[in-house]
C-alpha cells in the first residue's frame, strides 16, 4: 500500500509534534509529509509550504489533513479541509462552542470524509479496561489533576490565557485545554459521547494569575442516566503531578492514570497499550478500521465547553505565594484529591479559605497525596525515595519509570532529573542507547562516520503491572518500539532497607527477549565513540555536589575507574556518598565526575552483547550521608557482596 500523503496545518508550538509523528510513520513506509500550512514560514523543513490549507492539499493531493491551529481556527480549517477532499485529524478540543462543533459535523456528513478528534488518550487500552477490570457498574467518577506553569505559559502566543480575544472564542483555560484530556477521557469511560447526554453541569471557575481565563476549576456533571463526573484541576501545583479519574463503583474504586495509561485497583498497577491517532485514522482509511475518536464521540465534551464558554468570567482568588517565575496555590493538590474522592466542587471543600488551614511544609512542598501514581520507598519508617512514571515526556526522552527525588537518612538529596547538561537524564533506573536498534536511552544516536544524531528511533518502558511487595515494589515492564514491537519484557524490583546511618537500595532486572531472534544491545563506544559505554543500570546525581570524587577496589579518579572491573565503587562529596554493589553479573563501570556525576554499569562496554533469551542484572546502592572513606566502603561493600 501506497504510504498516505499527509499534510500539517500549524507547525509551530504542539504541531512540531505532529510534523515528528508524520515522520516517525513515514520511516515505517505509512505516511509521507506532503507539506506544512502556517502563517509563518517553516525553516528547515523541505517540503512545500503555504498559508492557505486548500490549496496546499489540492496541490499534494493530500489525503490527510492534520490541523493544530489555535481553537478558535478549528472548525474553518477543518470544514475547509474536509470539502478540499481530505480526512482530518483535528486536534483537541475540537471546536470552542456547540454551534461549531456541528459545522464541522455538517461538513463530515456533507464529505463522507473521516474527522478524527485528537484526544489522544481515547486511543488509549485503558478506557474501555476500565469497567471490566473495576467488576462492577462506574456510578461516579472523580477527577484530580494538578500541575505548574510559569508566567510565561500565558504569553505563549496571542491567544494564552484568554477566554476571547478580539470578539473570538478562544477557550484557554485549564478546563478546556491544558486538562482537556482528563475532562474527556471521563465523559469517554461514563460513554457520554453525545451533546444530549450531559443533562446538567455546575461550574466554578477561578482564577490566581492576572488572565481572563480558568487556573483552577471544578465542574460537576450529571449524565442522562445519571453518572455523576465531578472533576478538579488547577494549574497552580506545587509541582507537575499526574492526574487520574477516581472510578466509583458500589462497593469499591479504581484509579485511572490517563497520561499513563494505567489502572490501580487494590493497591496493583496494571498498564494499556495505546494506539496512535494518526495510524488509526490512516488504517481507517486504507483499511476500513474504525475511527477511536470520531468527531461525534466527543459531542458530551464539547457541550461541557460550551457551557464553560457561556459562563461568567473566573473569580480572582487571594492567597497565592508569588515566586519568581509563577503563582503557587499551596495545597490545591491535596484539596483536588480530596474534591475528586468525594464527588465535590472546590468550594464544597472550602476553597479557597481552606488553603490557608493546610498545614506549611519545608521548602512549600506538601507531601504528595497517596492517590498520585507516584510510588514512595521506605527503610523502615522513613521516606527515602520517590518511584515514579511521568506522562509528560517527549518520545526523545526515551519514557521510563525511575527514581526521583532519592534522599540519604539526613534528608539530603541525591539523584536529578532531565538537568540542563542532559536533559534525557532521569535520576536513578534502567537505560539502554541501543537495543535492536532502539534507542531507550533518550537524546541522540550515535551514528558511525556521522556523530550523535537525533532521529526518530525512541522507545520507552511501558508499564504492565506494579504490586507492593516488602520493602519496595515488584514491577513488569514491556520495552516498546517506536512502532509499537515489544522487544523486551521486564521484571524489575526495588526494596529499600536500612543500615546503620544508611540505608540500602537492591535493584535487579531480567530482561526476556520478545523478538524471536537474538537480541542485540549496544552503546556508542560499540559504534566508535571511545569510552561511551553507557547502558543498564544508571544512577545521575547532582551537578552541585561539592567535593565529587569516585573510588574504587584499587583505585581512584575518573580516569582510573572507568571502564574497570571492581565489584564495587563509590561516587562521593561532602554531603553524601554513593556505594554500588554488582550483586548478580560484572560489568565494566561507566563513570562521569567532572562533566557531570553520573555512574552504571555498561552491558555493552565496547562490543555489542547478544541476549539470545534472557538477561539478569542486579545491583545494591548504599545511600549514605557524609563522605565514606575508602576503609569504610571497602567494608561495607564486602558485608553486601557476602553471601
Amino acid at each position: 500500500m501506497k504510504p498516505a500523503r499527509v499534510v500539517v496545518a500549524g507547525i509551530h508550538g504542539h504541531g512540531r509534534n505532529h510534523v515528528e509523528n508524520v515522520r516517525r510513520l513515514a520511516a515505517t513506509g505509512r505516511a509521507e509529509l506532503a507539506g506544512v500550512c502556517d502563517t509563518r514560514p517553516a525553516p528547515g523543513l523541505d517540503v512545500p509550504f503555504s498559508a492557505d490549507l486548500p490549496s496546499l492539499i489540492a496541490a499534494t493531493g493530500a489525503e490527510v489533513a492534520v490541523i493544530a491551529t489555535p481553537i478558535h481556527t478549528h472548525a474553518p480549517l477543518a470544514v475547509a479541509a474536509l470539502r478540499a477532499g481530505a480526512h482530518v485529524l483535528l486536534e483537541k478540543p475540537p471546536a470552542p462552542s456547540v454551534e461549531e462543533f456541528e459545522r464541522i459535523s455538517a461538513a463530515v456528513a456533507e464529505t463522507g470524509l473521516a474527522c478524527q478528534v485528537g484526544f489522544q488518550s481515547l486511543g488509549s487500552a485503558a478506557v474501555p479496561a476500565a469497567a471490566g477490570l473495576l467488576g462492577e457498574p462506574i456510578r461516579a467518577i472523580g477527577v484530580a489533576g494538578s500541575w505548574t506553569r510559569p508566567f510565561t505559559y500565558y504569553s505563549r502566543a496571542p491567544w494564552a490565557g484568554h477566554r476571547r480575544l478580539d470578539g473570538v472564542d478562544v477557550m484557554d483555560g485549564a478546563l478546556t485545554n491544558p486538562f482537556a484530556h482528563a475532562v474527556a477521557t471521563a465523559l469517554a469511560v461514563a460513554g457520554a459521547d453525545a451533546v444530549s447526554s450531559v443533562e446538567e453541569i455546575e461550574l466554578e471557575l477561578y482564577r490566581a494569575n492576572a488572565i481572563s481565563c480558568d487556573d483552577t476549576s471544578s465542574a460537576r456533571v450529571r449524565l442522562a442516566d445519571g453518572t455523576v463526573i465531578a472533576i478538579t484541576v488547577s494549574l497552580c501545583g506545587d509541582r507537575r503531578t499526574e492526574p487520574y479519574l477516581h472510578l466509583h463503583g458500589e462497593t469499591r474504586s479504581a484509579l485511572l492514570f490517563y497520561t499513563l495509561d494505567e489502572i490501580e485497583v487494590d493497591g496493583v498497577r496494571t498498564g494499556f497499550g495505546r494506539v496512535d491517532l494518526l495510524d488509526n485514522l490512516l488504517a481507517h482509511i486504507g483499511e476500513g478500521e474504525e475511527l477511536l475518536v470520531p468527531l461525534e464521540r466527543t459531542g458530551g465534551f464539547t457541550r461541557l465547553l460550551d457551557e464553560i464558554r457561556r459562563a461568567p468570567d473566573p473569580l480572582p482568588v487571594d492567597g497565592a505565594r508569588v515566586e519568581p517565575s509563577r503563582l503557587v496555590l499551596p495545597g490545591i493538590d491535596v484539596l483536588a484529591v480530596r474534591a475528586a474522592a468525594e464527588l465535590r466542587t472546590l468550594s464544597e471543600v472550602g476553597f479557597p479559605g481552606s488553603l490557608a488551614s493546610l498545614p506549611s511544609f519545608p521548602g512549600g512542598l506538601a507531601p504528595l497525596p497517596s492517590t498520585w501514581p507516584e510510588s514512595s520507598l521506605r527503610a523502615g519508617s522513613r521516606e527515602v525515595a520517590t518511584y515514579t512514571q511521568r506522562g509528560d515526556l517527549q518520545p526523545t526522552d526515551a519514557p521510563r519509570p525511575h527514581l526521583h527525588p532519592v534522599r540519604t537518612l539526613g534528608g539530603t538529596v541525591v539523584t536529578e532529573t532531565q538537568p540542563a547538561d542532559h536533559v534525557h537524564h532521569f535520576g536513578a533506573g534502567v537505560a539502554i542507547s541501543d537495543v535492536n536498534g532502539v534507542n531507550f536511552w533518550g537524546g541522540s544516536t550515535y551514528v558511525p562516520g556521522v556523530g550523535p544524531k537525533i532521529l526518530p528511533n525512541h522507545g520507552r518502558q511501558r508499564r504492565r503491572s506494579l504490586r507492593p511487595v516488602d520493602g519496595g515494589f515488584a514491577e513488569l515492564l514491556d520495552w516498546v518500539g517506536p512502532d509499537g514491537t515489544v522487544l523486551a519484557a521486564e521484571e524489575r524490583t526495588l526494596v529499600a532497607r536500612t543500615l546503620p546511618d544508611a540505608w540500602a537500595l537492591d535493584f535487579a532486572f531480567t530482561l526476556d527477549n520478545r523478538t524471536g531472534e537474538p537480541l542485540s544491545i549496544q552503546s556508542s563506544a560499540c559504534k566508535g565513540r571511545t569510552g561511551a559505554g553507557y547502558g543498564g543500570f544508571f544512577w545521575r546525581a547532582p551537578k552541585d555536589s561539592p567535593g565529587l570524587d569516585v573510588l574504587a577496589e584499587g583505585a581512584s579518579g575518573e580516569r582510573a575507574v572507568h571502564g574497570s572491573l571492581s565489584p564495587w565503587l563509590a561516587l562521593t562529596c561532602d554531603d553524601w556518598s554513593l556505594l554500588f554493589v554488582q550483586t548478580l553479573g560484572l560489568d565494566p563501570w561507566f563513570v562521569r565526575v567532572a562533566e557531570y556525576p553520573g555512574v552504571g554499569p555498561a552491558l555493552a562496554w565496547d562490543a555489542p552483547l547478544t541476549v539470545p533469551d534472557r538477561l539478569e542484572r542486579a545491583i545494591t546502592v548504599v545511600v549514605a550521608d557524609g563522605r565514606l572513606s575508602p576503609e569504610r566502603a571497602t567494608a561495607l561493600a564486602g558485608e553486601l557482596a557476602a553471601p
